[in-house]
């Protein structure tokens, strides 16, 4: 077989391979957080029909003589530039900055635990489309548990106290006066039903909000408590967040293993601060994937006349026997 022969079907695949990559991007040119992906390639396997030698004061020297076997997929990185964000209203958000929502499929203890980036199931994303579900939790559109700080893990500058531990924010149980600040917070130490919960809302600082309506024990009547905190959603950043791995759904995961480096946890503001009733678009550059796709069209054909010149090739040193 031609080496020729070899290294346009490798063409072949590699760039059907890009084309699959452009395909998807395309695909999602209109879906919420979704980033771009880039396909690159990288030189195939080479056979050494000369070896490189040096020369001396008897013989000169000679650069290796070398046949090439196409091309390999070489990495396939993901774009994880912030997009434009789209104004939707509502209880959403978008992340004017780095990081990503700390969200799972399933709550953890509902007393908190301290962040770690493999010990539970956590799920990542950069889509804050949020609701209150009828059991008072806050959940993402896919319905996961959005996890933030509780209101008592905040002190009265704004920033959190040390060894703060996440947990799913609810509205359940009671409200309270608000021990590191004023107003009234959700209550996470009672249990109980969710509380009827109106004009819930997000600020810049992640921070939601909502009046609650519950009826007072000693006038039996109802009360409208405005401003009541639920706490503030965690933002976690990576210090590679290319490293992450795609889940489906917008949803990125993450392991010790992996090569995002070191994640923490937080709350939004300064570089990476809320923007509430936006969601974050698509990042995929259509002109970029458009001119992608001419170019990875015509590699796929020039790897196509390669096989149809080497098929004659062949033919002819088969004729050359008749």
């Amino acid at each position: 077989m031609l080496r020729a022969m070899d290294s346009a079907v490798a063409g072949l695949r590699a760039h059907q391979n890009k084309m699959d990559v452009i395909g998807h991007n395309i695909a999602n040119v209109n879906t919420y957080g979704f980033k771009a992906q880039t396909y690159t390639f990288k030189e195939a396997m080479y056979q050494s029909s000369t070896v490189s030698t040096s020369g001396n004061a008897t013989q000169g020297g000679v650069n290796a003589a070398q046949y090439g076997y196409g091309t390999l997929m070489g990495t396939i990185g993901v774009d994880m530039a912030a997009s434009t964000p789209t104004y939707v209203g509502g209880l959403n958000a978008s992340i004017n900055g780095e990081g990503f929502f700390l969200t799972s499929t399933k709550p953890t203890d509902l007393a908190g635990v301290e962040f770690e980036k493999s010990a539970h199931d956590w799920q990542y994303t950069r889509v804050g489309q949020f609701k209150i579900d009828s059991q008072g939790f806050l959940v993402d559109g896919n319905g996961n548990f959005v996890y933030g700080y509780s209101p008592e893990s905040i002190d009265k500058d704004g920033k959190l106290v040390a060894n703060a531990k996440v947990l799913p924010l609810r509205i359940t149980g009671d409200i309270k006066a608000n021990p590191n600040g004023s107003g009234q917070i959700v209550d996470y130490s009672a249990t109980g039903d969710a509380l009827k919960a109106t004009n819930v809302s997000i600020n810049a600082a992640g921070e939601i909000t909502a009046t609650i309506t519950k009826e007072n024990t000693t006038t039996n009547q109802t009360e409208d408590h405005p401003g009541v905190s639920l706490g503030r959603v965690a933002i976690v950043t990576f210090q590679n967040p290319e490293g992450l791995t795609k889940a489906g759904g917008s949803y990125y995961t993450s392991v010790d293993s992996d090569n995002t480096g070191r994640a923490d946890a937080g709350i939004p503001g300064g570089d990476n601060a809320l923007m509430g009733g936006y969601v974050e678009a698509s990042n995929v550059d259509l002109a970029k994937e458009f001119a992608d796709m001419i170019t990875t069209h015509r590699g796929f054909q020039s790897n196509s006349k390669m096989i149809t010149v080497s098929d004659e090739m062949l033919s002819d040193l088969v004729a050359m026997k008749r």
